[in-house]
């Protein structure tokens, strides 16, 4: 017996309130989801903003000729004159214990900025230049900080002696922030003023370049085989179901075998981009592969049987015709799979990438980090400043994550074709 619209009407009412609960429960729950993220993402930028910005501060001073012989500059104790213009600027200080934080205001790199500038100009010997130089890292925080807030706060690790001479450098403009170009031109070092990402860059590029070289063409001629020419049989499926999970074990699982395999019975070198780059492109073919088929498989079959058709052979039909049409999806694979692979650290903390490397790598084969590595060596020191630097570390990896999706989200639009 059919129901009258009188008596259906409540259920419908019901129902749809029912989907209205449940369309305002998602909403809510996206805007949760984004403002955790947007949370996330701002807390780290806001203290990351810090490392790039570096306090300087000014200094008068006199290159002795006694002490200084033009003819041996590099063997100056350079050292020594800093400290000889740190005693005169305030030469009310005469405790040992004093003078060590006196020492202490600027960064143990100043040496070496006075030597370098004194080799670039002679001429300097015998006079009194003004000279910046990087203040130490607790100077400059508590610099930073004093300046965003307008008071010194007690919780700061530096002395009330040491906020004085800060006192008396900010009121003579002998001390600012700069930009720090420092962080992106340096590589890493044990103080967190001088440290850069620019070794951990470079060691970067080149395991995603070692990666890239052969995931991608491995993956897609993989794909294009095991889509357009394997036989479907037993062995075909069973390479398939092995494909799809090695596309879910744990990246540390690549790790392992690259340590056993690459470097105990290959021996190929340490903590090299070389070997970083082939443990990423094992981890990244199973995602390149099973974009790749789907790419292959989104072309429509007339196309093949089109080309087949006007006397095309398979190999033909595949290369000339169904490939090009595939290869956006296929480069958009390609490049969510080198993002996961810009991302990881633990396959390369395995093979040794988590050395202490200040040197900038050249080639493939020299030691070298990678900047997840790097963010977890920062994450795990002490010293409080190197929080800014791992902070703006993540931003600058998260920065190069979203270029790459954003290059794969544009190349899908640009050249993929509807059918």
């Amino acid at each position: 017996m059919t129901k009258s619209f009188t008596e259906i009407t409540p259920a419908l009412k019901r129902r749809h309130a029912a989907e209205a609960r449940f369309q305002w429960i998602g909403r809510v729950a996206i805007v949760i989801a984004i403002g955790f993220l947007i949370t996330m993402v701002v807390s780290i930028a806001v203290i990351g903003a810090g490392a790039l910005r570096q306090s300087h501060i000014a200094l008068d001073v006199f290159l002795d000729p006694a002490e200084i012989n033009a003819e041996e500059i590099k063997n100056a104790d350079f050292g020594g004159v800093i400290k000889a213009a740190l005693r005169t600027k305030f030469s009310d200080v005469t405790k040992r214990r004093d003078k060590r934080k006196l020492y202490g205001l600027v960064s143990s790199e100043a040496a070496y900025t006075l030597r370098d500038m004194v080799l670039r100009n002679p001429s300097l010997i015998g006079t009194t230049p003004k000279i910046w130089f990087i203040a130490s890292d607790d100077i400059d925080i508590f610099f930073k900080s004093h300046n965003a807030s307008g008071g010194g706060e007690e919780t700061h690790r530096i002395s009330s002696k040491e906020v004085a001479w800060i006192n008396e450098f900010k009121k003579a403009g002998d001390i600012e922030t700069r930009f720090n170009s420092r962080f992106f031109l340096s590589g890493d070092s044990r103080e967190p003023e001088l440290a850069g990402i620019l070794s951990a860059l470079a060691g970067s590029a080149f395991s995603l370049a070692v990666c890239f070289a052969l995931s991608f063409p491995v993956g897609i001629m993989a794909a294009i085989y095991l889509e357009e020419f394997a036989p479907k049989n037993r062995w075909s499926d069973l390479i398939e179901v092995n494909i799809n999970n090695l596309a879910a074990v744990p990246s540390i699982v690549f790790g392992l075998l690259g340590l056993a395999v690459l470097l105990n019975t290959f021996g190929l070198p340490r903590s090299s981009p070389l070997v970083g780059g082939i443990v990423l492109a094992l981890m990244t073919l199973p995602t390149i592969i099973i974009a790749s088929r789907a790419a292959l498989r989104a072309v429509p079959p007339s196309i093949r049987e089109a080309a087949l058709g006007l006397g095309a052979s398979q190999i033909q039909a595949t290369f000339h015709h169904v490939a090009p049409l595939a290869l956006p999806g296929m480069l958009t694979g390609a490049i969510v799979g080198m993002a996961r692979a810009l991302g990881e650290t633990a396959p390369l903390l395995m093979i040794g990438m988590v050395a202490f490397i200040v040197d900038v790598p050249k080639s493939i084969v020299a030691p070298a980090t990678a900047l997840p590595v790097q963010i977890f060596l920062w994450a795990d020191s002490p010293e409080r400043a190197f929080l800014e630097k791992t902070c703006a570390a993540i931003i600058v990896l998260l920065t190069f994550l979203v270029v790459m999706n954003l290059a794969a989200v544009l190349l899908r639009r640009k050249f993929e074709r509807r059918f």
